[in-house]
C-alpha cells in the first residue's frame, strides 16, 4: 500500500454558532463542538483509508477559549499517523473574530477511528509519511499516545513502550 501524506486528508469545516447550540452563558456547548470534530475527523479518515470508518476513541479535547454565539468556527483535521487498521486524526479549532476576521486557535483533539469493511471487519489502511516539521512532530508523537493508551488499557506491558521509555531515559 503506497504511503500518503497528512495533507491528502485534510479537511476544513467552517460553521457558524446559533442560539440553539449555546449554553446559558452564549458559548458553544462543547458537546457540540465534540460532534463537530468527530465529523470533520471522520472525513479526514475516510479520505485517508478511502473506506467507511468508525470513531474508535477521543484521546484528546482542549476547551482552551469559549466559542461565544455568532462566531465562525473553523475546524482543521488531518491524519497524522495511520496503523495498522487505526488512524490518528488531529484537529485544531479556530475562532474568526467578528470584526477583523482574524483567526484565533480555541481548541485541539485528536480523534482514533478504524477502517472497516462492509462488514463491519477492520481493514489495513496506508501508512502517513509527514512532510513538513510539524506534520513530523506529530506523527511521532502519535505513537507515544498509542503506546500510553495501550499499557492504560493493559494491553501492552510498560517495559515493551519502548517510546516512552525513551522520554525518560538520561
Amino acid at each position: 500500500m503506497q504511503p500518503k501524506t497528512p495533507s491528502q486528508s485534510f479537511t476544513t469545516v467552517t460553521d457558524m454558532v446559533l442560539p440553539s447550540e449555546t449554553n446559558p452563558l452564549n458559548n458553544l456547548f462543547g458537546g457540540e463542538l465534540l460532534a463537530r470534530m468527530d465529523r470533520a475527523a471522520s472525513i479526514a479518515a475516510r479520505r485517508h483509508s478511502r473506506r467507511i470508518v468508525v470513531t474508535a476513541s477521543v484521546n484528546h479535547v482542549a476547551f482552551n477559549r469559549m466559542v461565544p454565539l455568532g462566531s465562525v468556527v473553523t475546524i482543521e483535521a488531518q491524519v497524522t499517523r495511520a496503523f495498522k487498521t487505526s488512524m490518528e486524526v488531529y484537529m485544531d479549532v479556530w475562532v474568526e473574530d467578528r470584526e477583523s476576521g482574524e483567526r484565533t486557535k480555541a481548541n485541539e483533539a485528536i480523534y482514533s477511528f478504524v477502517a472497516v469493511d462492509d462488514t463491519g471487519q477492520p481493514i489495513a489502511v496506508a501508512p502517513i509519511n509527514p512532510e513538513s516539521e510539524l506534520e513530523k512532530e506529530r506523527y511521532d508523537a502519535a505513537l507515544r499516545r498509542k503506546q500510553l493508551s495501550l499499557v492504560l488499557a493493559g494491553k501492552m506491558k510498560a517495559t515493551d513502550a519502548t517510546e516512552l521509555k525513551a522520554l525518560f531515559a538520561e
